[in-house]
């Protein structure tokens, strides 16, 4: 009886084969060439499941089930409770009565002044120059030895709206400072990633029109009134003509500077060509009235190990 189970045992044919473990294989060569093949399996399987479920809908026409859409970390974010809706009664109020509402009034027109820090090395100054040139009405006026607290009440006799103000950090530009006239809010962001137009492919040239102003994704009441400190710095009436648009696009509290020139193709197609230049912005602090780093009230500070204990909880 024992000879017969075995005899069956060894007849019986085996179907399981055991995975094989990539990262074991001592081999370099042969290491890396088994991640190629296991790759390209898998695109293999995956064109072959692309094409069944299109072969599918192809089919059912109408009928098919809508497409599944992905998680993401964006659509799956922790629900924050100061979310915005436009039409909500004490957001209208509080926008028609913030120090930012003479400018949604059109009671003022946006003159800009722009600084740096003390003494600026050349790339900090070129950056200047050319958010200069991307923000009409807007002038640079470069700092050497003059304090902070005397240059706003100068810009305030001078009937600048808002003081924009560029850090900097062993040469590299690391920080960016908004401050809205004659009584804030003052806004202060983590600088990075700066390019300049000459440091991005096929960077196209501006011109002296003024550029259409896009805000994407500023959904909470602290992204609602950054969003509009932000809007405050350029003009209501955007010349479309000129084909410019400026982009600051917020995504997982990280917004993106972008400055494009556009134009259609066939009716239909938009083709972009970026202009520059290009930096991403991440918010550390909001500050009631203008800047005073002694005495100023916050209405916000970013805590890093307080407030970033989800990677889905997000803030704008």
């Amino acid at each position: 009886m024992a000879d017969h189970e075995q005899e069956h045992a060894m007849a019986k044919p085996t179907t399981d084969v055991p995975a094989l473990n990539i990262s074991r294989i001592k081999n370099k060569d042969r290491r890396r060439e088994e991640y190629v093949k296991l790759k390209r399996q898998k695109k293999k399987e995956k064109r072959e499941r692309q094409k069944k479920r299109k072969k599918e809908e192809d089919e059912l026409g109408d009928k098919a089930p809508p497409k599944k859409i992905p998680k993401t970390i964006e659509n799956t974010r922790v629900y924050d409770e100061t979310m915005v809706d436009p039409q909500d009664q004490e957001v209208l109020y509080d926008e028609a009565n913030d120090e930012i509402a003479p400018y949604f009034n059109r009671e003022t027109t946006p003159k800009i002044l722009i600084t740096t820090s003390d003494r600026p090395r050349s790339r900090t100054t070129r950056l200047c120059a050319e958010l200069a040139d991307s923000i009409p009405n807007a002038e640079v006026y470069y700092r050497r030895g003059l304090a902070l607290k005397k240059v706003i009440p100068q810009a305030i006799g001078r009937d600048f709206t808002d003081l924009v103000i560029i850090n900097e950090d062993r040469k590299i530009p690391n920080g960016l400072l908004i401050c809205h006239l004659p009584d804030g809010p003052t806004v202060h962001f983590k600088m990075s990633s700066v390019k300049l137009a000459k440091e991005i492919r096929r960077c196209g040239k501006s011109t002296e029109h003024r550029p259409e102003l896009i805000l994407n994704n500023f959904n909470t009441r602290l992204g609602h009134t950054i969003g509009r400190v932000i809007a405050s710095l350029f003009p209501h009436d955007p010349e479309f003509r000129g084909r410019q648009v400026v982009t600051f696009h917020n995504q997982r509290d990280y917004i993106f500077f972008r400055r494009h020139r556009y134009i259609f193709k066939n009716g239909k197609r938009v083709g972009l060509q970026e202009i520059g230049p290009r930096f991403t912005l991440k918010l550390r602090s909001l500050q009631k009235g203008t800047f005073n780093s002694k005495y100023g009230e916050y209405e916000w500070i970013h805590k890093r190990h307080e407030m970033d204990s989800s990677r889905r909880k997000f803030h704008l």
